[in-house]
């Protein structure tokens, strides 16, 4: 089968989406498919290239907002012309994807409605409130137009499945095949170090949690001054949460390492003590799929996407989001029960060797294009 990928995620992958793809693409290569993927490039023309097999066309993209996603589109949709007739079938991933017209047939993938991110987050600054404009104004009549052009839809949980109903749709439209990960390159280390760490992966940005976890970090650093808390990712919040510790002077107890490899990433998870994931809203989590498999014990917010993860005091704490107290409270009773956080830990692994492996998923969605052609 020949696949085209759309997507506006990063690739090769940096975080999230992007990594969805690039696993999602290594199973359907390993499985005899080609695998073509359409991103955003930068100003200069069209170009194509390779990475790990997958062949990339860099589309021209020019960020003049609000207007960045449809001037994207106007690009793609001119390769398009030429290159259709390359595929079977069209892999269109959101959110801000660009909106193609052609023969082939569509499938979208809907990772998080735009609509519902933006519902939970609080207008602080310019950076929130353009998030807010884009999601009524741009992302939610672009999502509408790309599931009216789409022969099929498919959610990465049933919480982002139940979420699509203000876009029209009912639960029957929509076909539900969750992330994964890979389970052979994300997992537990032997043995753990001696110091106590506290670990975040993601994106640094709102509506992630990440201000409660700081103050979360103060409550534990004043009863343990044997933990540290490390975060992982970059995003529009990191400058704020840096000030925020060096006015708290918690420097030495709080690391922010920025984006980092996978190489690291995995080290990180295979040497943390706790992961901590204090979200107010997610689709499928691929940072909380990457812990669990590494069998880590989690502490996450009881909110769309980590409850479809997480089964309170099995596999991990669920705790009420905007509470860096509840934080606090998990966070050091895990730190003081080693039994329980190696059950936890094991429970973890299990649910993603029974459920969340690339090959299980890729099955799925193979099956769905075969369902539309």
């Amino acid at each position: 089968m020949r696949i085209c990928v759309i997507t506006s995620a990063d690739f090769p992958p940096e975080e999230g989406i992007g990594n969805y793809i690039y696993n999602m693409s290594k199973e359907f290569i390993r499985k005899g498919h080609d695998v073509t993927v359409v991103t955003r490039g930068n100003f200069q023309k069209t170009h194509l290239e390779y990475y790990d097999e997958i062949k990339i066309y860099r589309v021209p993209f020019i960020f003049i907002y609000p207007f960045h996603v449809h001037l994207h589109g106007i690009f793609v949709n001119k390769l398009f012309k030429s290159i259709e007739n390359n595929f079977d079938v069209i892999h269109v991933h959101s959110p801000l994807p660009p909106l193609v017209k052609s023969k082939v047939p569509v499938l979208l993938t809907i990772h998080s409605p735009m609509k519902s991110g933006a519902s939970v987050l609080e207008i602080t600054d310019l950076f929130s409130l353009a998030t807010k404009f884009q999601s009524k104004y741009i992302s939610y009549p672009l999502e509408r137009k790309l599931i009216t052009n789409s022969l099929m839809v498919t959610a990465v949980s049933s919480t982002v499945s139940k979420d699509l109903s203000c876009y029209g749709l009912k639960a029957e439209d929509i076909k539900l095949v969750y992330n994964g990960v890979d389970q052979n390159i994300f997992f537990p280390s032997g043995t753990k170090p001696k110091e106590k760490s506290i670990l975040y992966t993601g994106r640094i940005s709102y509506g992630k949690g990440l201000v409660e976890l700081i103050d979360c970090a103060k409550e534990v650093c004043e009863i343990r001054d044997d933990v540290s808390f490390v975060f992982a990712g970059d995003g529009p919040l990191l400058s704020n949460l840096k000030k925020k510790v060096l006015d708290m002077n918690l420097q030495n107890q709080i690391k922010f390492l920025g984006r980092v490899n996978r190489k690291t990433i995995i080290n990180l998870y295979q040497n943390a003590t706790i992961f901590a994931f204090p979200s107010y809203y997610e689709g499928l989590p691929g940072s909380l799929l990457e812990a669990m498999a590494c069998q880590l014990p989690i502490v996450a917010t009881e909110v769309p996407g980590n409850i479809e993860l997480i089964e309170h005091n099995r596999n991990g704490i669920l705790i009420p989001p905007k509470n860096a107290s509840a934080i606090s409270k998990a966070i050091l009773e895990l730190l003081d029960d080693p039994d329980k956080r190696e059950k936890l830990g094991n429970n973890a692994r299990k649910t993603i060797e029974d459920k969340f492996t690339w090959n299980a998923i890729s099955d799925r969605i193979l099956n769905c294009y075969k369902s539309i052609l």
